[in-house]
């Protein structure tokens, strides 16, 4: 059973390895929950799937309305609305729908037979199944401008990252979540936007353009399983299409054994895995899988692979792209 003194550890790694560089607020919440004893045992009470920092700190926002200001704000929220902030924590996950990440998917798919028939897995609210909608502006070593739409997806180039060209031709499109959000839901959108950072006005103005155009046309996602339900969904797609299968942030949450199946599951469909994914969970390193648990590091930036060979690294949401091994 996870411990007090391990909570506040994860808390404190959390604080200083993964927030303090992109959210100082975050990392002093993360701090604050650290020095609090009696939180941590609360949160070490609960299911292992439970003990992420990032997931308690949207609860605690979900519940109770707004960002803690500081952190005895938030170990006075915690306290008063327990009862809520636990509740989230069961019934959700930390699914954040990053369009911005679509800007690094974006060069896997160039030099595919065209058309495409897109599945995402682990696609949440389906944002990222609508990359030939988004206008992208690549800058850096090279620029690019691609596509059209209010909503506009940034992206550096560094040396030795692939170039994009065009955007994909995707002839049909398909989510698979285990919980799977609407766009259309206050509720689910109001839980995407909890899940952005602060200290991240970009990536909060991008999510409402990014839903805005979604609400026009919902991308389908239904509930599944990546493994047990994705062949079902595969079948489905046009056979004048070449079917890709996508995923970002998803096997860092799927133990070894079941990521492994997944990665088998595509190749035996004959399809096209590209991934997203943290060094250590990335079917391109001596993984796939890893649980996200107090052993886990996201690392500095996720590598993109297709079919197994790394192709890029690119900013957790996007934001620049890299040669593969950065």
């Amino acid at each position: 059973m996870t411990t007090a003194n391990e909570i506040a550890e994860r808390y404190r790694a959390f604080a200083g390895q993964e927030a303090s560089p992109s959210s100082p607020h975050y990392a002093a919440l993360a701090n604050a929950v650290a020095d609090d004893p009696e939180l941590c045992g609360r949160i070490a009470a609960l299911p292992a799937r439970c003990h992420q920092p990032a997931l308690f700190l949207a609860a605690v926002r979900f519940a109770t309305g707004s960002i803690p200001v500081d952190g005895p704000d938030l170990l006075g929220r915690a306290s008063t609305a327990w009862e809520a902030v636990s509740g989230t924590m069961r019934a959700r996950s930390t699914q954040t729908n990053e369009p911005g990440r679509c800007a690094a998917l974006l060069p896997a798919l160039q030099d595919l037979p065209q058309p495409l028939a897109l599945i995402e897995v682990g696609a949440s609210a389906g944002l990222c199944l609508l990359l030939d909608r988004y206008r992208y502006e690549y800058r850096g070593v090279r620029t690019a401008s691609l596509g059209a739409g209010d909503c506009r997806l940034d992206c550096e180039l560094r040396p030795g990252a692939p170039i994009p060209r065009w955007i994909p031709d995707i002839a049909w499109r398909a989510g698979l979540d285990r919980n799977p959000l609407d766009v259309t839901d206050e509720r689910d959108m109001r839980w995407l936007r909890c899940l952005v950072w602060p200290d991240m006005p970009a990536r909060a103005e991008r999510l409402e353009r990014a839903r805005s155009l979604a609400e026009a046309d919902p991308p389908h996602v239904r509930s599944g399983d990546l493994v047990g339900d994705l062949p079902a969904l595969l079948a489905e797609a046009p056979a004048a299409a070449t079917p890709v299968v996508v995923h970002s942030a998803v096997l860092a949450y799927v133990d070894a054994e079941r990521a492994r199946a997944f990665v088998a599951t595509v190749r035996d469909a004959g399809a096209v895995r590209i991934g997203l994914e943290a060094p250590m969970a990335s079917p391109a390193s001596d993984g796939p899988g890893g649980t996200a648990s107090a052993g886990f590091r996201w690392g500095s930036a996720l590598v993109l692979d297709r079919d197994g060979e790394r192709l890029a690294s690119c900013a957790h949401h996007g934001g620049w792209l890299g040669p593969p091994h950065e």
